[in-house]
């Protein structure tokens, strides 16, 4: 190999890596070991984990615990979805274009949005890609973000904005409700306004309460209204569609995709309007049609605005391998699901998020839910010494062997006391009463 790269020796291969990037004394490196006691070895090391399902597990914040029914898991690993890789190209099977299809239109059915993509990465680049779409829609440069609106989300807004010479500006929520406020947002839109970007429920857990004005507000400027929302609470709340959202982005984790330490994720994103307008969609549209002869459905893509399939200047993201294997699963669960199992779920995942917040509170030593506000399956709890942060709840609550209370302060520096608790249709009465066990314990 060295003689057809025309070098000398394998030093050379690296010659382009700094010498200060390499290590300078030996790795220690044990063994050599049988693959049997590799495994062994392995096993131990990880038997220290803390995995979700043998310790209750109420850290959310992005990627949450759902229940995942077997059905979806073996819909999922069939060889004909499992396989397929990253299926972008007009030659991919009509079972994975119905697959797909039947996605979209299940996440229309569920926003109340007129056509939706299949898919992009996560809900932070969905966020990000409806803000640059907004920008080309408008002509505009600027956007408007609650700072309520998770935190991540907003940062990748921010590089994808500036990067393509915009700005973010954001809109603070009040400290008691946890709302974002509606009087500094409506200050904050102008004519130079290209899109306003909210979550509904926000990253604080609290329900906002004055979508149907923020949508006026943001189109009485000509601007778009973006909404992102964790789509189980829409078997409850209403859809960003029946208030005027014009994009909806979001986080598909929830429906039926493992959290896998924090990927892969399935980042949602439908819009409003007509073909024009949809053709600045980031991502691929999937089409049903019928045969000219025979009159047999078919499936096809109808829309790609890659940049590896049309002139770069032209495309409208750059996003290229995509886990469509996450829409598959996404889409068999609602499947399953249904409209009223939907629904079913929503009011669990309320019941249990109300039922844990008001026993967290009932200890008298928390101030719990700590916003005044409605909220659906997070909330955010404070200690009511002053002495106890965020991060030695956190601390404290796992070593009681509860991964609890998310540290409000790791996104919000003068958040430094309260934690995020979030709640989910696994949580049983008893996973809820370890919770409180642990948290009664803290001093």
């Amino acid at each position: 190999m060295l003689k057809a790269l025309g070098l000398t020796n394998v030093d050379e291969v690296f010659s382009d890596i700094p010498p200060a990037a390499f290590v300078k004394k030996p790795i220690s490196i044990p063994g050599p070991y049988t693959q049997m006691e590799i495994e062994r070895i392995v096993d131990e090391k990880l038997a220290g984990d803390k995995a979700h399902g043998s310790t209750p597990c109420f850290l959310g914040g992005g990627v949450w615990p759902h229940y995942i029914p077997a059905a979806v898991q073996h819909v999922a690993s069939r060889s004909e979805f499992y396989t397929s890789y990253t299926p972008y190209q007009p030659e991919t099977s009509q079972g994975m274009l119905q697959a797909l299809f039947e996605y979209q239109s299940l996440i229309c059915d569920l926003t109340k949005m007129d056509a939706a993509n299949a898919s992009m990465y996560d809900w932070a680049t969905a966020s990000a890609e409806a803000a640059l779409m907004a920008m080309r829609v408008t002509g505009r440069r600027r956007i408007v973000a609650s700072r309520a609106a998770g935190h991540d989300r907003r940062n990748v807004i921010r590089t994808y904005v500036e990067a393509a010479g915009g700005q973010l500006a954001e809109v603070d929520f009040d400290p008691k409700s946890g709302l974002t406020q509606f009087e500094v947002l409506e200050e904050m839109i102008t004519d130079e306004t290209a899109a306003l970007y909210v979550e509904q429920p926000n990253f604080l857990g609290a329900i906002e309460e004055l979508v149907y004005e923020m949508a006026e507000a943001v189109h009485r400027k000509k601007g778009l209204f973006i909404v992102g929302v964790e789509p189980t609470s829409l078997g409850l709340l209403k859809a960003p569609g029946d208030y005027g959202a014009d994009l909806t982005v979001g986080e598909g984790q929830p429906l039926g995709i493992p959290m896998s330490y924090g990927g892969p994720l399935l980042g949602i994103f439908a819009a409003r309007g007509d073909l024009a307008f949809l053709r600045q969609m980031p991502g691929r549209i999937i089409g049903e049609t019928v045969e000219k002869e025979g009159g047999r459905r078919g499936y096809t893509m109808v829309l790609q605005s890659r940049e590896q399939h049309i002139r770069r200047e032209k495309a409208t993201s750059n996003i290229c391998t995509n886990q469509a294997l996450m829409a598959v699963i996404a889409s068999a669960y609602l499947s399953l699901l249904g409209g009223e199992g939907l629904k079913a779920l929503s009011r669990t995942i309320y019941s249990n998020a109300h039922y844990a917040a008001r026993r967290i509170g009932e200890l008298g030593k928390y101030t719990s839910p700590l916003f005044d506000s409605k909220f659906y399956s997070d909330f955010a709890v404070m200690h009511t010494s002053p002495v106890v942060s965020g991060d030695e709840l956190y601390r404290w609550l796992n070593s009681f062997g509860v991964l609890a209370g998310l540290p409000l302060k790791w996104f919000y520096e003068e958040m430094v006391r309260p934690a995020l608790i979030s709640v989910t249709e696994v949580h049983l009465k008893r996973d809820v009463n370890r919770l409180v066990e642990a948290l009664s314990k803290v001093k």
